[in-house]
């Protein structure tokens, strides 16, 4: 009992062996090349790891990122008057679409309707997140459909998968474009999140200089 006592994740990776989760010891690694000085690291270098069930970790899951998201900067009232400015704009004039691919274009009269709308000129400034957002605003406007891509239920926008029809809660379209869909349906605009660190299972696990496994499924594959 006197050696279970608590302990900190930087004492414990001091230890001469260190046991823990896959995710936690990629998240340590992500949370390390954030911190503001090299004092606060808990990691101290990637030697020799053992994975257990290494089959699934480093085959099956191999991928599978870690992510440590944050807020972005808020644009809510920039989403509520991009989808106002799109609003009335007219397919094959304004804009082009391509249904297969998913894609919807400024035609050179619709750029100048929405510069005249806005008073200012975004691809003329080079101005990358204004475009940007503008575009998401078509996209919302001409080729995501209520009742079909989308629906709506207590204020909030859900996905509808286009292969099932199931609508899949908690899911959101990455790249502003769920805001832009919530603008247009007036709804609350929620933050758009951004990628602060990642890293995959595979590329966290390369780091030690030397990597071993286990696994029960490697007797039942042998043959």
């Amino acid at each position: 009992q006197n050696y279970l006592k608590p302990c900190s994740r930087k004492d414990a990776y001091q230890a001469d062996i260190t046991y823990g989760t896959n995710n936690e010891f990629g998240f340590d690694y992500l949370r390390d090349n954030m911190v503001y000085e090299f004092s606060q690291e808990v990691q101290r270098g990637h030697n020799f790891a053992i994975v257990d069930e290494v089959d699934s970790i480093l085959i099956d899951e191999a991928r599978v990122p870690l992510i440590i998201s944050g807020e972005a900067e808020d644009a809510t009232e920039k989403y509520y008057q991009f989808a106002k400015v799109v609003a009335h704009l007219e397919k094959d004039k304004d804009y082009e679409l391509d249904e297969k691919m998913k894609t919807a274009s400024f035609t050179e009269q619709g750029q100048n309707r929405v510069v005249k709308d806005l008073g200012f000129d975004p691809w003329l400034d080079n101005d990358i997140i204004t475009t940007h957002q503008l575009e998401s605003a078509l996209k919302a406007k001409a080729l995501f459909l209520k009742d079909r891509d989308y629906t709506l239920k207590n204020g909030e926008i859900l996905i509808i998968d286009e292969f099932t029809g199931r609508i899949l809660p908690g899911r959101r379209w990455s790249a502003g474009l769920h805001q832009a869909v919530e603008a247009k349906e007036g709804v609350e605009v929620r933050p758009e999140s951004v990628t602060l660190a990642t890293i995959t299972f595979q590329n966290y696990f390369r780091m030690y200089k030397k990597l071993s496994g286990m696994t029960g499924t490697a007797l039942t594959s042998a043959e």
